[in-house]
């Protein structure tokens, strides 16, 4: 397993994507077709840091309101790793969502299988779908 990704949600993507381009060096590149805005940013030919538009207001905390670290990403290579992350969720009784990335070009599409461990603490696991049978409850 490896930190696949991070996800900003942020209500001021030019911002955001201007200092992450700019500034920081990482590189825009292509993002499958989501519902909802973003851009994903690449270093070294990955996907490293997707950004995405906040659907509803900032929460004020300490008086600022601030664009949110939303979720990290842990890439699964192989159907074993896969299904051991689902038996060991099914042995706790953790509860999770899946979600599909859509294909794009010619990456196949991936499955997604995201776990809230508290409040606002979200941590998502992908893998590229052959490898993804959903045996696990969720």
């Amino acid at each position: 397993m490896q930190l696949d990704h991070a996800t900003i949600v942020t209500a001021d993507l030019d911002t955001a994507r201007h200092f992450f381009v700019e500034i920081a060096g990482l590189t825009e590149g292509a993002r499958p077709p989501f519902s909802v805005a973003g851009h994903w940013l690449y270093a070294n030919g990955r996907p490293v840091l997707h950004l995405i538009e906040a659907t509803a207001p900032a929460p004020r905390a300490a008086g600022r309101s601030a664009p949110r670290i939303d979720h990290l990403a842990f890439r699964l290579d192989g159907a074993a790793q896969w299904q051991a992350l689902l038996a060991r969720l099914h042995a706790a009784g953790v509860d999770y969502q899946t979600a599909q990335v859509p294909q794009m070009g010619p990456q196949a599409a991936e499955q997604q299988l995201f776990v809230a461990l508290a409040a606002g603490v979200v941590i998502e696991f992908v893998t590229a779908l052959p490898h993804s049978p959903l045996h696990a409850r969720h």
